[in-house]
């Protein structure tokens, strides 16, 4: 559990870092993210085969006509990391995709985009300085993130399954975030961004679960 606790210890700006990968929780579901209770929402694809569910459009589209609101110093600090948190799983994602036939790594990857673009679009518009600007990919400004995605991707580039397993662990790190994120946020704007990514996180888990054959 040391990973998945280090991803949550970044959400809420620690600064100890723990990554070594381990077994995560995993949520059962269909691979193309559809099915009984599905619902898409704005912007996500239900294209076919496993990975399936990503999102896209650009991270504009997320926040529709949401009202900005107020952030406290805390959540305004969520956001920093949020921003950290979408690159990261981005960032490993994409890498893995360039090694593996496992085709979710790159639908998944292609989400994280858009959702890093949504976040960055929060970030501008509360004044708030992105920490992933300029930053080549595998490369982040915290020291923290950084140490967990080289703990991360070195786990993940032992094999497929082990890079799979990866997705899982960063998926259900961000899901636990999120929740705990919306608990007490009242910016319309954020508030809508957090649901559609926790709602993304969810199909993630799923579609990574499911290649896992579990």
């Amino acid at each position: 559990m040391k990973a998945r606790t280090a991803l949550i210890a970044i959400a809420v700006g620690a600064a100890a870092v723990l990554g070594v990968l381990a077994a995560a929780p995993a949520l059962a579901g269909p691979a193309n993210g559809t099915g009984p209770g599905f619902d898409p929402g704005p912007g996500m694809s239900t294209g076919p085969g496993p990975g399936a569910g990503t999102m896209r459009g650009t991270g504009g589209c997320l926040l529709g006509t949401a009202l900005s609101g107020t952030l406290t110093t805390e959540q305004q600090t969520t956001l920093t990391a949020n921003a950290d948190e979408e690159k990261l799983a981005h960032d490993l994602y994409a890498e893995f995709a360039t090694r593996y036939d496992a085709v979710v790594f790159d639908r998944i990857a292609d989400a994280e985009t858009v959702h890093l673009s949504a976040v960055r679009t929060l970030l501008d518009r509360y004044g708030i300085t992105d920490p992933t600007a300029d930053r080549a990919p595998g490369n982040f400004a915290t020291p923290a993130v950084q140490t967990t995605y080289d703990d991360l991707l070195a786990t993940g580039l032992t094999g497929e399954r082990a890079a799979l397993e990866v997705g899982v662990t960063v998926e259900t790190a961000d899901i636990d975030q999120l929740r705990t994120a919306l608990e007490g946020l009242t910016a319309p704007d954020v508030q809508r961004v957090y649901t559609h990514l926790l709602m993304a996180s969810e199909h993630h888990l799923a579609a990574f679960t499911t290649w896992l054959g579990r």
